[in-house]
Order: structure tokens, then sequence, then C-alpha cells
């Protein structure tokens, strides 16, 4: 008998989009085309020099390379804590309320392992990035899915929420500034998803990589600024997008001292902890940031946002703007030609990524609601994005 050594769960994982946009990509540069990669939302610029020249420095040093210690570093926690402090007036105790990650997908993937049990519910958003329905998936916890529909800009409904679910989840997972639908949440929403949570016993799990990500003059709120959060929630914060250090991987924990300790007890059986340089280079971002003295990435994605949604509208492609991250959530367009017709959102990424060379992620990678929609990065310069604009164009008319 042949055994087969492939966990079920693995199936479960969810969308396998990348991939599969990958081997679009190649079946058109074998077309001969310059492809124009717009689907993954990784930073296509380098750490401020500070932060480059501080994880130089510390490499080279050679009691860098001790094991580093899976809570973090005292000076990096200490670290977050303070620019906890200064960006949102959130207080927590670094020794308790704080964890190291390496990156938020790290914490993500890891959570349900460490608060649930098989057979147990989280909610979490339809549209959402992948990693939630995937830590789910390994932890063989039931997700509950939150439609997010654009007449309800994109937050979910609570009072749509059975109570019999309510009563089997552990926690609810939030996504403000939010990847893939760019929507933002004030603290209005966040005082009421507080008091949501606490009524049925619900831990809340808000993922805020993007809140250095805002245009337009907003700032996302923390959810620990609602009175009482602390008792109910937690949040994932990440340096990969705010300060261009995705390779990096860094990342941390804030909140419950309950919930961070279950993850951290979970962390110290798996890994040792993040590599004592990128610390040492985190604490660098993190304090240029307090004292003003970097260059905030948010002006750079507004004004890509403004240079392609522009060019997009003048070819025939109206998108509403997003007031946040570094997507467009776009959308499908009114294509101009007639075997087109009822295509799907990932028939016309492949079609315009085989045809055009410019690739996007379908909405449907995302979840069912994301179905009508694809997801388009900024992370290429201003020349490329107008270039993008007008092969999408051609692409809209059929030429």
């Amino acid at each position: 008998m042949t055994k087969q050594w492939r966990a079920d769960r693995l199936g479960r994982l969810g969308s396998s989009i990348f991939a599969e946009v990958d081997d679009w990509k190649r079946e058109a540069r074998q077309g001969g085309l310059e492809v124009i990669d717009l689907s993954i939302g990784s930073p296509d610029a380098p750490p401020s020099d500070t932060i480059r020249r501080t994880l130089a420095e510390a490499a080279l040093r050679p009691d860098s390379y001790a094991y580093p210690g899976s809570k973090g570093s005292p000076a990096f926690l200490h670290k977050a804590a303070e620019w906890l402090a200064c960006r949102f007036g959130v207080q927590v105790d670094p020794e308790q309320e704080l964890l190291s990650l390496m990156g938020s997908q790290d914490g993500l993937g890891h959570l349900a392992l460490a608060l649930c049990n098989p057979g147990d519910i989280a909610l979490i958003p339809d549209p959402g990035y992948p990693v939630y329905a995937a830590g789910l998936a390994v932890a063989d916890v039931e997700p509950y899915f939150m439609p997010l529909k654009a007449e309800n800009r994109f937050l979910p409904d609570f009072s749509r929420i059975p109570e019999e679910v309510w009563q089997r989840a552990k926690f609810m997972l939030l996504n403000y500034p939010s990847n893939p639908v760019s929507a933002v949440a004030d603290l209005a929403f966040f005082q009421e998803a507080v008091a949501v949570a606490k009524r049925h016993g619900v831990l809340i799990v808000h993922d805020l990589a993007y809140s250095e990500m805002a245009f337009d003059g907003c700032r996302p709120p923390s959810i620990l600024q609602v009175q009482g959060a602390m008792e109910t929630a937690v949040e994932f914060h990440s340096l990969s997008k705010s300060f261009n250090m995705a390779g990096s991987r860094i990342g941390f924990l804030a909140g419950n001292r309950d919930a961070i300790s279950a993850l951290r007890e979970l962390k110290a059986n798996i890994d040792y902890g993040i590599f004592i340089p990128v610390q040492e280079a985190a604490i660098a971002a993190l304090d240029e940031d307090i004292r003003g003295v970097n260059e905030p990435v948010a002006a750079l994605y507004q004004q890509r946002r403004d240079i392609l949604l522009q060019a997009l509208k003048a070819e025939g492609w109206d998108i509403p703007v997003p007031k946040a991250t570094m997507f467009v959530w776009a959308p499908l367009p009114v294509m101009g030609w007639e075997l087109s017709e009822g295509w799907s959102s990932r028939r016309i990424s492949r079609e315009m990524l085989i045809r055009k060379g410019v690739a996007v992620i379908p909405g449907d990678a995302f979840g069912q609601e994301g179905e009508g929609y694809v997801r388009i990065a900024l992370v290429k310069d201003e020349k490329l994005l107008m270039e993008a604009a007008r092969r999408i164009g051609q692409f809209i008319r059929g030429q």
C-alpha cells in the first residue's frame, strides 16, 4: 500500500491564485510581452538609509548571531510600546502586552492554533487576506465569513451574524485599512465592535498592517484606543509596508495579555525569534517615525493612486477612489467587445495579462464576495503605471 505524503488540510488552505498568476506571467512573457506586475503587494522602494545602515552594522557584530529569543528583545518591545503611545495614544506593558513576530502574517497564521480548539468558530471577512482562512484551516477551526459589501462601505453587519455563531466563536478578525478592499473604519465602528465582542465574549483580532498608508488626511485609528478594548482585543502591526521592510520580516502583536501569552507560548515551541539585527533596524524605523524625520510612505502611494486612476478613467474605466493601502479594489470594467460578456474576475485577469502583459489579482482569490472585482497593486513607478493604464485601455476596447 502506498501512503500519501500530504496532509488533507493542505487542500483547505485556500486560493492558489498567486501560483496561477505566475503561470500566466510566464505565458505572457513567452508570447513576447514585457509584464507590468501589479499583482503582489511588495513595496518597490528600499527602507531609509538609517534603517539599512543599522541593519548592516548590527549584522557585522560577532555577538549578533546567538538565538534571539522568541519573545522579542526588550529594546524592540519598549520601542514598539513608545511608538504605539506616540501614534495612537495607547499605553501597553511591553513585557505582558506585546509580542514580536516575523511579520504580522506569522502571527495571523499561528493565532488560531494558540487560541482555539478544533471545531471552534472564528469570524473572518469576505473578501479577506488569504492567510486569515489558511490559519483556521491549519488549526481545524471553522470559518464564518462576514460579507463585506460596497453598499455597507465594506464593513461587516454584526446584526446579521446568528446567535448560535456568536456562542461558538472564539475570535472575530477585522482589518482596517483593509486588504484587498482598501476600506477604512472610524473609531465609532471600533467602539461598536468592542461592545459587540464584550457582549458575546469574543476576542477581536485587528490586523492594522496598513495604519501608515492612508490618504487625503485620513489617519486610521487603533482599536486599542477604544476604552476597555484591552480586555477583548489584540492588534497586529507590521513594518513591512509602512517602512519598506517586507523582506526583513518583523512586526508585533499588542493588546490583551492572555491572548498574547497564549501565542507567545506557542511561538516559544516552534521558533527562536527574529534576527537581532532586524530588530535593531526596526527600532531605528520606529524611532525615525516617532521623531518625524522619516519620509512617510503614504504620500508616494497617494500620488500613484491619483495617477493610475486618472489615467484609467481617461481610458474608460472609472474606479472608486480608495482612502488607504497600496491597493485599488476595482469593479470589473465595462468591456467594449462582444466576446467578453459574462467574463469572471479570473477570466478578465488572465486575458488582460496574456493579451496585454498587465498582471492583477482576480477578486475571487480573496473570497466569493470578491467576484466582480480585481485588486491592483500600486507597486510600480508613475511611468509604468501610465503604461499599464494605456494597455488596459486597449484591452477594454478590444484592441
